[in-house]
């Protein structure tokens, strides 16, 4: 992972100077959605890169050891290894970036994961996913239950009333002691964006949690009506820049909620490269959380490799 955000000190004076033109993003994020996309070769190595940025994601009130056990097995094979080494690309270099789960499958999935002798980090969400709506003192316990159980990130979620009713540092400080709970796992923030109201909330909160030590923010929780979109992803990436330019610390960007396609995935890859650069481009910076955004991948590179469409037992499942 990438150097910690050791975060700031809350600066009210820099929210208060927010200002979003929501015209100016929305040009902008139709710019992005509608550029002609890299095809052939180009587009094969750009959704290789987007597997090795998936959270791979299960989290669902059905989850069992089982479902969490091949999913598990999934992330260390995310592509069919003929596929792989068709292209000439090392079957050991492809591997997702996490394993997302919820609190109770953490155990699980590190097991799983040790079994199958690979390094790939669990991923856990937390602070009473997805409305954070629970106590304070039963939000920080889950975090480090999902500790303790090997969880290596933590993927918290806010209390969205606190944005909505401008009680900017309650969140700041309810967020600086979810970082001090997570101890040496590395935190993303999920913001739950398509709740917060409007564009400007989206820039303030994304500017508080980045502020209070978020090693990421993320855009939702997969769970609300409206998940990641690409005017709310810029929004984010562009606090995300002012907060490197103003302190000199990196923090990493995971859209997630909706992102389904092979297209949607090179859409997010192209915004990051022309938004933060190439540095951000690596999953120690940026995260896709998806749970079927792996099957479109794998048919498009199925079908680059061997010219035609996989059928469904032609890959294995997730």
């Amino acid at each position: 992972m990438a150097a910690r955000n050791q975060g700031a000190e809350l600066d009210l004076g820099w929210l208060a100077r927010v200002r979003v033109n929501q015209p100016a993003v929305l040009r902008r994020a139709e710019q992005i959605q509608t550029r002609r996309a890299v095809k052939k070769n180009w587009q094969a190595a750009w959704l290789l890169k987007a597997v090795t940025c998936i959270d791979l994601t299960t989290l669902s009130g059905d989850d069992t050891p089982s479902n969490v056990c091949r999913l598990c097995y999934k992330a260390k094979h995310p592509v069919r290894e003929d596929l792989l080494q068709a292209m000439n690309v090392p079957v050991k270099d492809i591997t997702t970036a996490a394993v997302c789960v919820y609190p109770a499958r953490v155990a699980d999935a590190v097991k799983a994961l040790r079994a199958a002798g690979c390094n790939i980090p669990v991923a856990s969400v937390a602070t009473g996913f997805p409305a954070g709506q629970t106590a304070l003192k039963t939000r920080l316990e889950e975090i480090r239950i999902a500790v303790e159980d090997g969880a290596k990130e933590i993927d918290i979620v806010i209390n969205r009333t606190l944005v909505l009713t401008g009680q900017w540092e309650v969140l700041y400080e309810e967020i600086r002691q979810f970082r001090q709970a997570c101890g040496e796992a590395h935190m993303k923030t999920i913001l739950g964006t398509g709740e917060l109201g409007s564009l400007t909330n989206v820039y303030k909160a994304s500017l508080i949690a980045m502020m209070a030590g978020s090693d990421f923010i993320k855009t939702s929780t997969g769970k609300e009506a409206v998940n990641a979109t690409i005017p709310v992803g810029l929004v984010m990436v562009r606090a995300i820049r002012d907060f490197f330019w103003r302190t000199g610390q990196k923090v990493g960007f995971k859209p997630a909620g909706g992102i389904r396609t092979a297209k949607d995935a090179l859409i997010w890859l192209s915004l990051m490269k022309e938004e933060l650069g190439d540095e951000w481009l690596k999953p120690e910076l940026f995260r896709l959380g998806a749970s079927t955004l792996l099957a479109d991948i794998e048919r498009q590179i199925y079908h680059h490799v061997t010219g035609r469409y996989a059928a469904y037992y032609d890959l294995p499942m997730a």
